[in-house]
């Protein structure tokens, strides 16, 4: 048997670390195979693997470091801490407490949770285009949102211009009633909901009649200059590479471009969507992107 023991500072700490009905010490403990007690300003770590221990150690350690900083620790964040410890990168927690990116219309702060997410921010911060590739529920259109949202209101920028490819997924729904907008809505759906999220429904709904705020379909950008905008383009994998070159060209002075997609989840038919060179084994290369070939 092997224990450690670890010295507790502040009460308000070791309140957030343990979290609801200790829930988070509760998970260290399944995951590493190890037993937590607290005892008086300490906290004792025990397990039969001197390594799990190590990793328990290191895993409270840094979550307390977190603590300290202001983030609320809860069950996300301490399993993100226990793969990084596992995989020996636990010098990189500490970056996790990144400063607030957005504060939404209920107040709630907006921040990268994961260190791939402050690595996308950062690089939507500092460059003209930015392209976010990766599987659903990673926070891209969110976060590209959300910096949208910071640049406005910073007044970096004048207009913000979200726009997706009006694809459907995978199942014909005909066509549909009412006037352009209403027709457009059900795809545009997604970012709809983000910027509720971050203005709330009445600024949103000011912005919009003022024209700071647009949400257009892809097919709506061809033959537009976009100057001083915030311009985001959503689920980019169902762009052809007529459709990608034609945005990129819309690209004005004091403008930035943020383009997010998941390559596997291509909609069009017959492979027609474009994805970056070396990312599929089955892709035939033309040009600069790589086309699927037909199902």
């Amino acid at each position: 048997m092997t224990e450690q023991t670890i010295s507790l500072e502040r009460l308000e700490d070791t309140i957030n670390l343990f979290g609801s009905f200790d829930e988070n010490i509760r998970l260290i403990e399944h995951e590493l195979g190890v037993s937590v007690i607290s005892r008086d300003s300490q906290l004792k770590v025990s397990g039969e693997d001197p390594e799990q221990v190590l990793f328990a150690v290191h895993a409270i350690e840094n979550l307390m470091g977190l603590a300290a900083r202001g983030e609320a620790i809860n069950e996300q964040n301490v399993r993100y801490v226990l793969q990084l410890v596992r995989e020996g990168r636990e010098q990189e927690v500490q970056q996790l407490s990144a400063g607030v990116l957005c504060i939404t219309a209920k107040g709630k702060p907006i921040k990268a949770k994961t260190l791939g997410q402050k690595k996308y921010v950062e690089a939507i911060q500092k460059n003209t285009v930015t392209l976010g590739i990766g599987p659903a529920g990673t926070g891209k259109t969110y976060l590209a949102v959300a910096a949208a949202v910071a640049a406005f209101r910073a007044k970096e920028i004048n207009r913000i211009i979200l726009t997706r490819p009006a694809v459907e997924a995978g199942e014909r729904l005909g066509f549909l009633p009412g006037d352009l907008q209403s027709k457009v809505d059900p795809y545009l759906r997604p970012l709809y909901d983000a910027l509720f999220d971050m203005l709330g429904p009445e600024t949103y709904q000011k912005y919009l009649e003022r024209g700071n705020i647009e949400v257009a379909p892809l097919a709506y950008m061809r033959g537009r200059t976009l100057d001083d905008s915030f311009i985001i383009l959503d689920e980019a994998q169902n762009t052809s590479r007529e459709q990608m070159k034609m945005f990129l060209t819309r690209l004005g002075f004091g403008s930035k471009i943020v383009i997010t997609g998941d390559i596997t989840q291509i909609d069009l038919p017959g492979g027609q969507g474009v994805r970056p060179a070396g990312g599929h084994a089955g892709a035939q290369r033309r040009g600069g992107y790589r086309h699927l070939p037909p199902q």
